[in-house]
C-alpha cells in the first residue's frame, strides 16, 4: 500500500492559533478604543485652541481699526456650524450686516449636523458646550457670570474634571 504525505495543520495547532489570537484581541481592542478617545480629545482641545486664537486675532484687528466699543460677546452659530461668525465691529455694523467675519477658516459641524449627541460642539443659550465621549459636557462662554463680554473663550467652570481635560 502506498501512502502520500499530507501536509496539513493538527487540530491542536489550530486550537493554539486561536487562543493566541483570542488572547491578542482582548489585549488590544480596549488600547483602540482608549486611543480613538484620546484622538476625540486632542481634537476638541485643537477646536477650543483655534477659537481662542481667532478671537484673540479678531479683537486685535478691531483695536487697529480703532473700534473698542464693539466687544466680541457672540459667535453665531448657522444651521449646521458652531463658531460660524463674530457678531459684527463698527464698519460692519454701520453697513447694517448682521454678522462679521468668519470665525474659523474650516467650519465646525453642529451635533446635528454630524448625527450623533456625543463628540461634538453645540450651542446652549450663550454657551458653547463640547459633549464628551463618556457622557456629560464642558460649557465655554465669551461672557462671564456678571454678564460681562470677556472676548476670551474660557470655561464656565474652570475647575471642573471636563475643563481641565479641554485646556491643559
Amino acid at each position: 500500500m502506498l501512502y502520500t504525505k499530507r501536509n496539513a495543520f493538527t487540530m491542536l495547532e489550530l486550537t493554539f492559533v486561536i487562543v493566541i489570537i483570542g488572547i491578542l484581541s482582548a489585549v488590544a481592542i480596549p488600547k483602540l478604543a482608549a486611543t480613538r478617545d484620546d484622538a476625540v480629545i486632542t481634537k476638541a482641545r485643537a477646536t477650543v485652541s483655534a477659537v481662542r486664537n481667532a478671537i484673540l486675532t479678531e479683537r486685535q484687528k478691531r483695536i487697529l481699526k480703532g473700534d473698542f466699543v464693539n466687544p466680541i460677546n457672540a459667535l453665531s452659530m448657522n444651521a449646521a456650524n458652531v463658531f460660524d461668525r463674530f457678531n459684527p465691529d463698527r464698519d460692519e455694523a454701520a453697513a447694517g450686516l448682521a454678522e462679521g467675519g468668519r470665525v474659523l477658516e474650516y467650519p465646525v459641524p453642529s451635533c446635528g449636523t454630524l448625527g450623533n449627541a456625543t463628540e461634538c460642539w453645540q450651542m446652549n443659550g450663550r454657551d458653547y458646550q463640547f459633549v464628551l465621549p463618556g457622557g456629560g459636557t464642558v460649557d465655554f462662554t465669551i461672557v462671564d457670570a456678571a454678564n460681562v463680554v470677556t472676548n476670551r473663550f474660557d470655561c464656565v467652570a474652570p475647575n471642573s474634571a471636563g475643563c481641565r481635560l479641554l485646556t491643559q
